[in-house]
C-alpha cells in the first residue's frame, strides 16, 4: 500500500517548525532552496517512500514554519535542524539539500558529522566564487528597486530594446517579485553584513568532510550555480559529481525521477 504524506509541527526554542514526512526505512532529510519551501521535495519523497523514511522541514522563516523576529543565519538554521532531529529521535540521516538547503546541509555535516551517513547537494550555495561580492550587490539593488522603476523601464521597451536590455529587465523584475515572497532568504543571502556572510562560507572547511557526498547540478542552470557546484566538487576530494544536462534550477521538480533514482543509487552504493 502506498504511504501517505503527513504534515506535522513542533515548538522549538526559536519557534514553531513545520515538516512533511512519508515512508519507512533509513532516514533522509530534505532541505529546500532559498526561493521555495519543503513542498519542492514532495515528488522526490513520494518516489523514495517505499525504501526510506523521508522528512522535509520548512526552515524557520519559510513556508508554514513560524516567522519569529530573530536574526536569521546559516548557523541558526543548522541549530534548528539539530533540535528537530533530536526531538524526532533521528540519530543518523542522509541530508539532501538544494541551493540554500545545500549550504545548510554541508554546514550541518561539518558540525555534526557523526549524525550524517550521506550528503546529497543539488546546486548548493555557500562557497565563494569569482564575482561573488558583485553578485550580492546586484541582488541587493534589485530588491531595493522600486516597482515604479520597473514599470517605467517596461514602458520604455522600444528604447531599452535598442540597447538589448529588455531580457535583463524582465529577469530582474521576475526575480524582484520572487524575492518579495521570501524575505528570510533575502536576509540570509544578501541583507546581512558582508563579513558575517563571509564567515559562514565553506570553501576553507569542505576538505574536512568525511561523509560520502554526491553533487547534482542542472546543466541549464545559471553560470553562478554551475561555478559553485564545481567549487564544491573541487574542495571535497572524495565527492561524486553528476551533471543533468537538460535540467535548469528546479532539479527536484522538473527531474524528480532522475533525482530520486540518483539518491537511491548513491545511498545503496555507499552501503554495499
Amino acid at each position: 500500500m502506498d504511504s501517505l504524506l503527513r504534515n506535522s509541527r513542533i515548538k522549538l526554542s526559536q519557534g514553531i517548525l513545520f515538516w512533511r514526512e512519508i515512508g519507512e526505512g533509513p532516514s533522509i532529510v530534505f532541505l529546500h532552496g532559498a526561493w521555495n519551501d519543503s513542498s519542492q521535495w514532495v515528488p522526490v519523497m513520494e518516489m523514495l517512500s517505499r525504501d526510506f523514511h523521508c522528512f522535509a522541514p520548512d526552515f524557520l522563516g519559510f513556508g508554514e514554519s513560524e516567522f519569529p523576529n530573530v536574526h536569521y543565519s546559516i548557523d541558526l538554521q543548522v541549530e534548528c535542524l539539530a533540535e528537530l532531529l533530536h526531538a524526532l529521535k533521528q540519530e543518523k540521516v542522509c541530508l539532501v539539500g538544494h541551493s540554500l538547503g545545500g549550504w545548510v546541509a554541508a554546514s550541518y555535516a561539518l558540525k555534526y558529522p557523526e549524525q550524517i551517513y550521506s550528503l546529497v547537494l543539488l546546486a548548493p550555495e555557500g562557497v565563494e566564487i569569482e564575482g561573488q561580492k558583485k553578485r550580492w550587490q546586484r541582488m541587493q539593488r534589485i530588491l531595493k528597486r522600486s516597482p515604479l522603476v520597473f514599470q517605467l523601464l517596461r514602458l520604455l521597451r522600444p528604447i531599452t530594446k535598442m540597447f538589448g536590455l529588455n531580457e535583463q529587465i524582465e529577469q530582474d523584475w521576475h526575480f524582484h517579485q520572487v524575492m518579495l515572497q521570501y524575505p528570510t532568504a533575502c536576509q540570509m543571502l544578501f541583507q546581512r553584513q558582508h563579513p558575517e556572510i563571509q564567515a559562514e562560507l565553506l570553501q576553507e572547511r569542505l576538505d574536512l568532510l568525511t561523509t560520502p557526498v554526491l553533487i547534482l547540478q542542472g546543466g541549464k542552470d545559471t553560470q553562478e550555480s554551475l561555478n559553485m557546484s564545481r567549487a564544491y566538487a573541487q574542495y571535497i576530494p572524495h565527492a561524486e559529481s553528476k551533471m543533468i544536462a537538460h535540467a535548469g534550477d528546479d532539479l527536484s521538480e522538473s527531474c524528480a525521477g532522475v533525482v530520486a533514482g540518483d539518491i537511491r543509487d548513491f545511498i545503496r552504493g555507499e552501503n554495499q
